[in-house]
């Protein structure tokens, strides 16, 4: 599972090619040539009217035959009847330079999207159906690069991501709604909270929402976002985001290009405190003991299944609000400069998510 999460192709073809000394003096520089598109981009119209009434364009949703998202390790079962309605927006799973954006039917994206999934999403299906869709996302070079093409791809996306919004929002019913996203999905789930959840009705059926692997401003964008943050372990209506690091943590690739970007009020990011869940706790800005870790999903070594270990890793919130790890439990190889773990933010934390979830959910259910 592990070896197809965002970015590892990039890095094992950067560690193929340069010594780790010549890693650490040109690995940005690297991995953006050998992912950044050469090729122009191309303005694909908007999915047609109803276009995600389409099954084909879900990789997950209640009445899918072989469902991904109902798979769970050994001692967890999917709910029968789940209660919630769950939209989850994966992370990048095109690592393509032919397009800035992902063809639909890119065979090689659209298995790993569904590893994806199954690291992520499974988490919450104790408390809802859900619904995943396929969408033309920004291939992964986009997010090294400042040319224009980048947000443009970007921007196409995420139109995708509306329709499919939008038609999960007629399937899903009257049913409470949890929302999730991991790094890419994060950063569109936070356009959506903007756009479709903020000051409409909407946000008053929004048990949560957990926007993980993307920093959310505290002053710059969560107050045009429609929820609060997450401060207690049993709060409802709310948002949860945090980024993994262990220590020593080196996060100035991350840091440094969050502080050139502009918030959602048009004030600059740059030195603005990020939103900082603990999901041991369920809290902010929190530390908790290793021995609060209900279960850190760990793969099989051919990926094949995976396996929950409870006491593994610790976790405190940090800094400007980095989530630290301690000196990091042994993942695989897969972990990125800077000690970040990005790729196991939910892997991590999965069994503790999902009990936040059944928690937020009752608490939602009781108001």
């Amino acid at each position: 599972m592990a070896r197809k999460f965002l970015y590892v192709i990039a890095i094992l073809i950067v560690l193929a090619i340069a010594s780790l000394f010549a890693f650490r003096l040109w690995g940005p520089q690297l991995i953006r040539l050998t992912t950044v598109p050469s090729a122009k981009f191309e303005p694909l119209p908007a999915q047609p009217a109803n276009a995600y009434a389409d099954p084909k364009l879900w990789i997950a949703r209640p009445d899918k035959r072989g469902n991904p998202a109902l798979w769970t390790p050994a001692g967890y079962k999917a709910a029968a009847a789940p209660a919630a309605a769950i939209f989850y927006i994966h992370p990048t799973s095109y690592l393509g330079k032919s397009h800035w954006n992902a063809p639909l039917d890119d065979a090689e994206a659209n298995d790993r999207a569904v590893l994806f999934l199954r690291g992520q999403v499974t988490a919450f299906n104790e408390s809802g159906a859900i619904w995943a869709p396929r969408y033309r996302q920004a291939t992964f070079g986009a997010f090294l690069t400042s040319q224009a093409e980048a947000q443009k791809a970007l921007d196409l996306a995420y139109r995708d991501i509306i329709a499919a919004f939008d038609r999960f929002l007629k399937e899903a019913g009257d049913r409470p709604i949890i929302l999730a996203g991991h790094s890419q999905g994060a950063l569109h789930l936070t356009r959506l909270l903007r756009d479709r959840i903020a000051g409409t009705p909407l946000a008053r059926r929004i048990v949560a929402a957990y926007v993980v692997g993307w920093p959310v401003s505290r002053t710059t964008d969560l107050p045009l976002m429609g929820l609060p943050e997450c401060t207690r372990a049993d709060q409802a209506g709310c948002l949860l985001s945090w980024q993994s690091f262990a220590e020593p943590a080196e996060p100035a690739l991350i840091i440094d290009t969050f502080d050139t970007t502009t918030g959602f009020n048009g004030q600059p990011r740059k030195g603005t405190p990020m939103v900082c869940t603990n999901p041991l706790t369920g809290t902010a800005d929190a530390t908790a003991p290793a021995t609060a870790n209900l279960g850190t999903l760990l793969p099989s070594a051919d990926l094949g299944s995976a396996t929950i270990v409870a006491g593994q890793v610790p976790a405190r919130c940090a800094g400007r609000g980095l989530l630290l790890i301690g000196a990091g439990p042994n993942m695989g190889s897969y972990v990125l400069p800077g000690n970040n773990y990005h790729v196991y933010d939910y892997g991590l934390f999965w069994a503790n998510i999902r009990a936040d979830a059944v928690r937020r959910l009752a608490a939602f259910r009781a108001q």
